[in-house]
């Protein structure tokens, strides 16, 4: 198994990114390669100054770098030796088996559905989150940012896309499937949750439970939890911040402490033909070696290919 890694994204790169590799590779299994994309002169002297030397850990040299604020079509366009255009192309050319960064989101998704292209009857890949739930289980959040904007059957199919990949991921036999509302109610809600929950209801395919609330996020009513881009991040960073709130007051708790961005470290894009992960721009060594981790189990459940043949 080959994992690569964008070493230039985020805003601490590529020191942190460096770092969590070089925490990774000490705890990962035998059949799995790290590839580092990014200046092999940098990140050369990077391992120099830690001392850091393995045959687990290869580099693949890349030019450029898109920065966080770069429009991502642009910059994928005119910067193709970029870490992430490379680790694309890698990707596609299955060189690798997933490609994973902290870099420009909006670059990462344009170039997924650039190079490995959305599922045949995707109407939009969705960026995932992994919630954690007081019963120490997770469940599956999406959109969290890539579409502000869902029509009806855009929200239907993520409740399905979102089922397969929990079942496969996650390894939930029968995934509870559940719209984030304004209320528990059938008909609560705007004009497009109230016909989103109708083809939630009538799809065969997921064992849709109804409508929950936002007081309902951490409480293990649903394992997967459909809503729009736009509410799903402000819902997602919402619980974030928990953990950083009661850290400033010297506060702990096993479950706040799984709401820390670093507990995961990144969010997959559902919905396209391979492997993609995101991290968080802020990340740090500690996240991106727990992103690792996440990776291997993506790409040991491959729920894309589960998607792609539920859709044929």
């Amino acid at each position: 198994m080959k994992i690569a890694v964008d070493a230039m994204g985020g805003d601490f790169a590529p020191q942190a990114i460096v770092e969590g590799v070089i925490m990774a590779a000490s705890s990962l299994p035998a059949d799995t390669q790290l590839v580092l994309v990014g200046r092999q002169d940098i990140i050369k002297e990077l391992f120099q100054k830690h001392g850091f030397e393995s045959s687990a850990v290869e580099i693949v040299h890349a030019d450029d770098v898109i920065e966080m604020s770069e429009h991502p079509t642009k910059a994928l366009s005119q910067k193709p030796n970029s870490s992430i255009g490379v680790g694309f192309k890698l990707l596609k050319e299955k060189a690798v088996d997933i490609f994973c960064s902290a870099g420009n989101t909006g670059a990462m998704h344009v170039g997924a559905l650039f190079s490995i292209r959305a599922i045949e009857g995707i109407i939009r890949p969705a960026i995932a989150g992994f919630v954690p739930q007081v019963n120490g289980k997770h469940a599956i959040m999406l959109d969290i940012g890539a579409n502000a904007d869902c029509k009806p059957d855009v929200l239907s199919q993520f409740g399905e896309i979102g089922s397969l990949f929990a079942r496969h991921t996650l390894h939930i036999d029968h995934p509870r499937v559940a719209l984030m509302n304004i209320g528990e109610e059938e008909q609560k809600g705007s004009v497009i949750a109230q016909a989103a929950y109708q083809l939630l209801k009538e799809n065969k395919r997921i064992q849709f439970v109804g409508n929950i609330e936002g007081k309902d996020l951490f409480t293990d009513k649903a394992d997967v939890i459909v809503t729009d881009g736009f509410t799903g991040n402000i819902l997602f960073k919402l619980g974030e911040s928990l953990y950083g709130i009661l850290k400033e007051r010297g506060i702990e708790d096993e479950f706040i402490a799984r709401t820390n961005y670093e507990s995961i470290g990144g969010s997959p894009i559902i919905g396209v033909n391979g492997n993609v992960m995101i991290a968080h721009g802020i990340s740090s060594p500690l996240a991106i070696k727990n992103m690792i981790s996440w990776a291997r189990q993506q790409v040991e459940a491959n729920a894309y290919i589960h998607i792609a043949q539920a859709l044929a």
